[in-house]
């Protein structure tokens, strides 16, 4: 019986020793600055000469540098954003112990590569880093953390040059990590804004990513995350979600992305995640949705979209509750005869039914799918005839009397009056 009790005193003994180890090494930390008018005038030089824990100040300057190892647990600060130029000919920061934090530099010209994964700032194999509050400029990817844990990327400018995918690394690139924090950063000009592929745990909070060639954000294999209060505009397409499941999605505005074939959010094989409470506004698709089960979506706006939403046949179990559909050109479009999703409780600005007794909730069923959008998805040309008196009487026979459009696809609760939440 005693032997939990003693294993819960080593336990406690152990932490508040490496506490106190912590504690020591930084009271004994030193600055070393750097600068052209100092004993040290090279970034690589002040790395060489601290000691762990020191903290380097970086004087304001221009420093032609790169390929820097940083493999103590070290303090780098930039005074007034220093530059640290690697010439088009190199990765700049190589981040290869804990605890580093790299803050207030800013970082340009790393130089495309087609055989490596060049970075402004690459964290390997490490925990408990600080990227914060820099500048990246042409660093083909921007900030990429591999097989990290703990981490925080905060407060950066990420910006590229990029003008198309096969030249274009991602601003922000995670991959094997988990518990990660990116949060407050702008990112624009390169392949994809954010990336994660295979992170866990981590949260993506209050950063805006635009003018992407490919997506705003791109999630891949990657479980167990949140995003939230970002903005994904003016990229090729917003964010996709790929193979990844318990995703929780609320508070982002995704808005003006916009090509042939652009979505405010890509789904392909999600399950098991939640959407609320965003905003999808002028996009060529709102949500696309192939091969998802088990989707709560709940207190969207939906407003001037092409299509606010493309579900897929092979979507199963997925909820749309209580969701504004404003103004789209096609509200919902299906491949399918059949719907094995529930649409409940949601307004949508096409409905003319009625409410006899003041409930708020519409007596007559509305089926959001037209007829048009079949035409529209088997001959894209189509479109032309969209606000033509043949199509309208041909989606009033079709509401009439349903023989194409799926049965199954049905508001039987449509809200009268907007949302509110």
């Amino acid at each position: 019986m005693q032997t939990p009790i003693r294993n819960n005193i080593v336990l406690f003994v152990c932490v508040i020793l490496c506490f106190l180890t912590t504690f020591l090494n930084f009271l004994n930390a030193n600055q070393i600055k750097v600068g052209s008018q100092c004993s040290i005038s090279s970034v690589k030089q002040a790395i060489i000469a601290a000691k762990k824990w020191d903290t380097i100040i970086i004087q304001n300057g221009n420093y032609k540098e790169r390929n820097i190892v940083v493999n103590k647990p070290l303090t780098i600060i930039g005074e007034n954003f220093p530059v640290i130029d690697g010439e088009n000919n190199g990765q700049i920061f190589l981040i290869k112990a804990d605890s580093v934090t790299i803050k207030g530099l800013q970082i340009q010209n790393v130089g495309t590569s087609y055989v490596e994964d060049r970075a402004g700032i690459r964290v390997s194999i490490a925990k408990n880093c600080l990227i914060e509050n820099n500048k990246l400029f042409n660093t083909f990817f921007g900030i990429y953390l591999a097989k990290s844990e703990n981490c925080i990327i905060r407060g950066n400018e990420v910006t590229g040059i990029a003008k198309n995918e096969t030249e274009a690394g991602n601003a922000i690139h995670l991959w094997y990590c988990k518990k990660m924090l990116v949060e407050n950063n702008h990112v624009t000009g390169h392949r994809d804004g954010i990336y994660f592929e295979f992170v866990t745990e981590s949260k993506i909070f209050n950063n805006i990513s635009t003018k992407q060639i490919r997506y705003g954000m791109h999630f891949m294999f990657s479980h167990s995350n949140e995003y939230f209060h970002n903005r994904f505009t003016d990229n090729d397409a917003g964010v996709a979600v790929m193979y990844s499941s318990h995703i929780y999605m609320h508070e982002n505005i995704f808005a003006d992305n916009w090509s042939t074939v652009s979505n405010g959010i890509l789904l392909k094989e999600i399950s098991d995640s939640r959407i609320e409470e965003n905003i999808f506004e002028h996009n060529t698709i709102g949500v696309y949705a192939e091969g998802c089960a088990r989707l709560e979506i709940k207190h969207n706006n939906f407003t001037k979209n092409g299509w606010a939403v493309k579900i897929m046949g092979d979507c199963e179990d997925n909820r749309f509750d209580e969701n504004n559909f404003t103004a789209n050109t096609f509200d919902v479009v299906t491949n399918s005869s059949l719907s094995h999703n529930l649409f409940e409780k949601n307004f949508w600005s096409e409905y003319t039914g009625y409410d006899l007794d003041k409930n708020g909730v519409g007596d007559v069923p509305f089926r959001p799918v037209k007829l048009f959008t079949y035409i529209v998805e088997n001959i894209p040309p189509a479109i032309i005839l969209l606000r033509s008196l043949f199509i309208d009487l041909l989606n009033l026979a079709e509401k009439v009397t349903p023989v194409i459009t799926p049965e199954t696809l049905t508001d039987n609760m449509p809200m009268m009056k907007e949302i509110k939440w």
